[in-house]
């Protein structure tokens, strides 16, 4: 390993000699080179170790760098920075980080060498061999060997550095007159971004988490956590929010999005427009929360901060997150269980993740969240559109069939009403012929005539025109009770008893002669939460109610299915006792509803 060694010449004077032998093996070449002063020849010899024990590229011996008898302009540093104070269109803070990530993550590895073609200038090497540090953590040529480890970064994070030092040496390339022919960031392998990172991390919490979340935030956090909930706002939208912002749009309440922080070229947070035109917008908002934003701003100056920190003033994104949202998380371990560990900003992604869950259009997504470009909504959350993966279907066959139920989105969100007095579009079909089929109301058809495939569910036979629709069911079936049907197996649960839970079939009859209908589709599946509770009458609860429980069902389960958010009926037992039956597709919703049940039940008696 290269060392140095200290001789006194003959006027009394000292020399400093860094001496290794090449590649570091006991048979290498001896190497050697003198410096008048100790600060030089340390910094050569940690270039020689950098370099595998070999000579620094572009290193004259005797003479140094080539590049150093060249202008300084051209060495990298002063021309990284230049570069930096040239760009336009970029804020103060940007610029700001700019300068920084070129002392902290390029200078020390770029400092020495010019970014001109030539002995001393970077070469391609120099650049694969910084993004495999980068990306290991290990330390720089030019870092002082005490100094503590460097952070392994995440591959996103090599990306965007590269990005900057491509762009800095770009501008070697474009410069007049040109003082490189490439760009020696071009080709360089860099590591996958689908490849060990674990999302960076973004956290998707489910209603249940996120109530449980708000529940444990301090009072006067849970105002400011609710808005970015219900909005996707970031952070710094959110918090700069001001009264005069309230908007109304179609009938509806509205937020318009038109300012944020930012920091200047001095670190001062201060309100600037957002960053492109896309965040710019105006999102509609609920009545509930319309409300709440009203009250809250009711009395402030149309340019006062709707949210502000416990001083007043802005509120600090760092102190928000010691002081109320970590503590609200591990409120929510304790007291809940919680089990993930999401950031502020994660709050967003959860509002992207619900929005796609009740198949809201992600062109619709991209516009409320302020992304720039669609691709940004598909790259951040196309790995969750698996869940709309029967709406996808449903809308094919109910564009390519007449006959077929209206797909889910269209029934839930009120749009149904807009396909009325729209051309049917014939089926166009291969293989299964469905031609000449007559239309008998809602797909099903009573007594159908001529061969039949019934699948036995649980006992109920359910008849298909098509034998492809009939594998379907039952194939989907079992693999909703798959766990349920594994742990029945475990417990020693006697076949017969299994076999009954499991589907059957299809088996092909000649005719149906059941009095059910005949599917020529297949069904519609829903999620169904379902709860019962009974009521003495003085309002008290008759029994212990039992938790609200949710399984898949299928619309011939005409008295479990549903498409409504909660729904409830009410019955009246012997000695006035009341029972509330509850279900829904939104267990949220269910739970309010057994009170809504109990009520109604007690006033109508």
């Amino acid at each position: 390993m290269a060392y140095i060694e200290t001789k006194e010449r003959s006027d009394g004077a000292r020399s400093f000699i860094v001496r290794w032998r090449a590649a570091g093996t006991r048979t290498g070449k001896r190497e050697s080179e003198t410096f008048d002063d100790l600060p030089s020849a340390e910094k050569f010899r940690d270039l020689v170790r950098a370099h595998d024990e070999q000579w620094p590229p572009g290193w004259t011996r005797g003479e140094g760098f080539v590049a150093d008898r060249r202008t300084a302009e051209t060495m990298f540093e002063p021309f990284a920075l230049a570069y930096i104070e040239r760009l336009t269109g970029v804020q103060g803070d940007t610029r700001s980080k700019y300068r920084k990530d070129i002392q902290a993550n390029l200078v020390p590895w770029f400092g020495p060498y010019s970014v001109a073609d030539g002995e001393g200038g970077i070469t391609r090497t120099m650049v694969q061999d910084w993004v495999n540090d980068l990306r290991a953590g290990r330390l720089a040529p030019l870092d002082p060997r005490d100094r503590k480890p460097r952070t392994a970064y995440a591959v996103k994070t090599v990306h965007d550095k590269h990005g900057l030092l491509s762009a800095i040496l770009q501008a070697a390339v474009d410069a007049e007159p040109s003082l490189r022919a490439s760009n020696p960031c071009t080709g360089t392998r860099l590591p996958r971004l689908d490849g060990d990172q674990d999302e960076e991390d973004m956290t998707f919490l489910e209603r249940e988490e996120w109530a449980w979340i708000y529940e444990c935030l301090a009072d006067d956090a849970k105002d400011l956590a609710e808005v970015m909930a219900e909005t996707g706002l970031r952070w710094g939208e959110a918090t700069a929010l001001q009264p005069r912002d309230l908007r109304r749009r179609n009938g509806r309440p509205a937020i318009r999005v038109q300012r944020t922080w930012k920091k200047d070229e001095d670190g001062k947070s201060v309100l600037g427009a957002p960053k492109t035109k896309r965040s710019r917008r105006t999102l509609v908002i609920s009545h509930r929360l319309g409300k709440k934003l009203g009250r809250r701003a009711k009395g402030l100056a149309r340019d006062a901060l709707l949210y502000t920190g416990p001083e007043g003033g802005k509120w600090d994104p760092g102190t928000f997150r010691r002081l109320r949202w970590i503590p609200a998380i591990e409120l929510a371990a304790a007291k809940y269980g919680l089990i993930k560990r999401p950031r502020i900003h994660d709050i967003r992604h959860s509002h992207a993740s619900w929005l796609i869950a009740h198949r809201v259009p992600l062109p619709a997504i991209q516009a409320r969240l302020g992304h720039e470009s669609i691709t940004t909504t598909v790259d951040r959350y196309g790995h969750l559109l698996d869940a709309l993966d029967d709406e996808v279907v449903a809308a094919v066959d109910w564009a390519m069939d007449p006959t077929a139920a209206l797909p889910g989105f269209l029934v839930e969100t009120g749009l149904a009403d807009a396909t009325e007095g729209l051309p049917r579009v014939p089926r166009q079909t291969s293989g299964w012929n469905r031609e000449g089929w007559t239309d008998a109301g809602d797909s099903q058809v009573e007594g159908q005539g001529g061969a039949v495939h019934v699948v036995t569910l649980m006992g109920r036979e359910v008849p298909f025109t098509f034998r492809e629709d009939a594998e379907e069911v039952a194939t989907r079936w079992n693999e909703d009770r798959a766990e349920q049907l594994a742990a029945m197996r475990k417990d020693g649960v006697a076949e017969e008893v299994i076999a009954f839970h499991e589907a059957a079939g299809p088996e092909e009859r000649a005719q149906w002669t059941g009095t059910s209908p005949v599917w020529d589709r297949v069904p519609a599946r829903r999620f169904v939460h379902s709860a019962l509770a009974a009521y003495e009458p003085d309002g008290t609860l008759a029994y212990k109610a039992p938790p609200v429980s949710g399984r898949w069902v299928w619309e011939f389960e005409q008295d479990s299915f549903t498409t409504r958010a909660a729904e409830f009926r009410t019955e009246r037992r012997h000695g006035g006792r009341v029972e509330a039956h509850v279900r829904g597709t939104d267990e949220a919703a269910v739970v309010r509803a057994v009170e809504q049940a109990r009520v109604k039940a007690l006033t109508t008696r």
